[in-house]
């Protein structure tokens, strides 16, 4: 009998999204397909699967050991993050050639299902940066009497969810810093810059409102510019490496002397980029808006605020909440009191004479403490009110006095 010849050997995933992308997260099923197709009749001793996800780290370093000596010092780390084993045909021994066991596959194409689920412990986030990568795959074999076993794998890719809807993530970010010149013994104006984001989480695509200040009190021309850096940093042996790549940038217009800037929600959009990875033990991917001013001559003045590049967008509800201060203009520097509130209601208008005597019949007939004082701290009555700010601001003259050292010209 003339043995058959397998023409293809492939994996393929039931995908669970309209893009027909293999996307998973933790704790989900991946199945799939291996798919043959064989010309003639081939016998099998075993058709396996290995799915498996690591994260890898390496990088290397030359060393001097003495004026004639150099050598190249490794760094190597990887943590394993998926490990599944599964025998589609055949049995668990394949390291014999005998003819017992073996199953016939016809010619034509052929399809074995597999299916396995992730781990529901939170897994690294699919990437590929400079020093190490985070993977995952499956990797399909297939063995037969007297060959090689034929290989074959493909890769799909993890998303571990970032929320961008939680409080931390919605909170504005803001940051001030000023500069001043100085060439030999003359000292020139400084130069002020004042930024801030409506929040700290954004997904791939969306747009960036920047609120800034730039003033320049000094002698030269300077430019405002902001720009979003991406950082991968890679942990082996106690060592780190550290990559910083741009991402998006903007650029503002020209400020002579005595100049001020304001951006009213300038808008620099976040191209598809790879999540944040904060939990994997050595890749983390970080990202940061540098908002700056351009100095020609000395070391640029720089805020660096922090992002945080999520997987779920905002949600409707919590755009009125993070778009408040791009109905703003740049008052929030000033840092001023809101309006007065007005005074609350008294407590006799809010608990009657009867809710207090309900309470006092109904802590008779329980006994214990605990009871007692829940429903009195229940009716409690609150601080009492004062129209005294007991903490006044001062930001508002302290703007006032830096405004009066460099007016615009």
């Amino acid at each position: 009998m003339v043995l058959g010849k397998v023409k293809s050997f492939t994996v393929s995933y039931d995908c669970l999204n309209d893009s027909n992308v293999p996307v998973f997260s933790s704790g989900d099923s991946v199945s799939g397909r291996v798919i043959i197709e064989v010309t003639g009749e081939i016998r099998v001793k075993s058709l396996k699967i290995n799915a498996k996800g690591f994260a890898k780290v390496r990088w290397t370093e030359s060393r001097n050991a003495g004026s004639n000596t150099a050598y190249t010092q490794n760094y190597t780390e990887e943590v394993e993050y998926l490990n599944h084993k599964d025998i589609l045909i055949g049995h668990e021994r394949d390291d014999d050639n005998s003819e017992e066991g073996l199953t016939t596959i016809h010619s034509g194409r052929h399809e074995y299902a597999f299916s396995f689920e992730l781990p529901q412990t939170p897994l690294a986030t699919s990437f590929e940066g400079k020093h190490g990568s985070v993977r995952y795959w499956v990797k399909a074999e297939l063995h037969r009497p007297w060959l090689l076993p034929m290989k074959t794998k493909k890769e799909f890719t993890v998303f571990e969810h970032i929320d961008i809807n939680t409080p931390l993530l919605l909170s504005p970010q803001a940051g001030t810093k000023d500069k001043t010149l100085c060439c030999w013994f003359c000292t020139s104006g400084p130069i002020s810059l004042s930024a801030k984001i409506e929040r700290k989480g954004y997904t791939p695509g969306e747009s960036i409102q920047i609120f800034a200040e730039i003033e320049n009190c000094s002698s030269r021309m300077v430019v405002p510019k902001a720009a979003i850096y991406q950082t991968q940093t890679f942990y082996a042996k106690g060592k780190m490496k550290e990559v910083k790549q741009l991402v998006a940038n903007l650029r503002g217009e020209s400020l002579s002397s005595g100049k001020t800037e304001t951006w009213n929600g300038k808008m620099l959009k976040i191209p598809p980029v790879s999540p944040s990875i904060l939990d994997c033990s050595i890749i983390r991917v970080e990202y940061s808006l540098m908002v700056y001013v351009d100095i020609p001559g000395a070391i640029n003045l720089s805020l660096n605020l922090p992002l945080v590049i999520g997987t779920i967008p905002l949600h409707p509800f919590g755009s009125r909440t993070s778009s408040v201060s791009s109905q703003c203009s740049m008052s929030w520097l000033g840092m001023g009191l809101p309006e007065r509130p007005e005074a609350p209601p008294s407590y006799a208008e809010i608990v009657s004479e009867e809710q207090r005597q309900d309470v006092s019949a109904a802590r008779d007939e329980l006994e214990g403490p605990l009871f007692a004082y829940i429903h009195e701290f229940r009716f409690q009555p609150p601080p009492l009110y004062s129209e005294i700010d007991p903490n006044p601001d001062h930001a508002s003259c302290t703007e006032e006095r830096r405004r009066d050292s460099c007016p615009s010209r």
